[in-house]
């Protein structure tokens, strides 16, 4: 479904990206892990052109997203986006947050898009607060309503970044459940995350990125068991206690 050729990304004279190939099918759920600063996030970014690469293609359905003729906005709908720090628009209701890029980008009326705004709000637990603004509910709440915006669109893939790392221990279960959820569904997911656990037991692959590199992917067991390269041992022996 995407495929990375030879991507790379500098900000000025700072090399982020260095040669990352990745391709990820349809039903895939790829967990992105490493250290703060090894470009995971960067990564997320220009795949979904949030960044523009300095050099490399990133392809969808075998097509660049790279050539000048490409709908950024039509191809966005398709590869959705849940941001670290929620994202949402906070003149905005709980429903209007999940109707605005329906009517906006898809061109469907208003009618139908509430009623599938109201269909996702449903699955993530969220329909109690279809009136209620941003400020009045908590951060895992955001971010349920984050995932039900994104799932609004429709997409064929969704893309993580860090979706818990700005919410209390106490409401990452929560988050963590839909998109545990949405992964025996088949939705198609790449999770740049720091939890571990759901990295282990939900993902269908792992990729270990250092210093702007994928130093090693595999599947899960494979990482966690077994990781070969020695900056995968030193990155998961921090999580040994987490890692039940």
């Amino acid at each position: 479904m995407i495929e990375i050729l030879h991507l790379k990304k500098s900000f000025g004279d700072v090399e982020v990206l260095k040669d990352i190939d990745l391709t990820i099918s349809e039903g895939e759920v790829v967990s992105v892990i490493g250290s703060s600063g090894s470009g995971k996030s960067t990564m997320l970014r220009c795949i979904n052109l949030l960044e523009e690469p300095t050099g490399g293609d990133i392809k969808f359905h075998g097509k660049s997203i790279m050539d000048g003729e490409f709908n950024e906005n039509e191809y966005r709908s398709k590869v959705g986006m849940v941001f670290q720090q929620f994202n949402l628009f906070n003149n905005l209701s709980i429903l209007d947050n999940c109707v605005v890029g329906q009517v906006k980008v898809l061109k469907r009326d208003r009618q139908e898009a509430e009623k599938i705004a109201k269909e996702y709000l449903e699955k993530v637990g969220m329909a109690a607060y279809i009136n209620a603004k941003p400020s009045q509910i908590s951060g895992g709440q955001k971010q349920r309503v984050a995932i039900a915006r994104a799932l609004s669109m429709n997409p064929e893939v969704l893309l993580f970044d860090e979706p818990t790392s700005a919410l209390d221990p106490e409401m990452v279960g929560e988050v963590l459940n839909v998109m545990e959820s949405l992964a025996e569904e088949g939705m198609t997911m790449v999770v740049v995350t720091h939890e571990m656990e759901f990295a282990r037991d939900v993902s269908t692959r792992v990729c270990f990125m250092d210093k702007g590199v994928i130093a090693e992917e595999g599947k899960p067991e494979e990482i966690f068991e077994n990781p070969k390269h020695d900056r995968t041992k030193e990155f998961l022996s921090r999580f040994r206690n987490e890692i039940k």
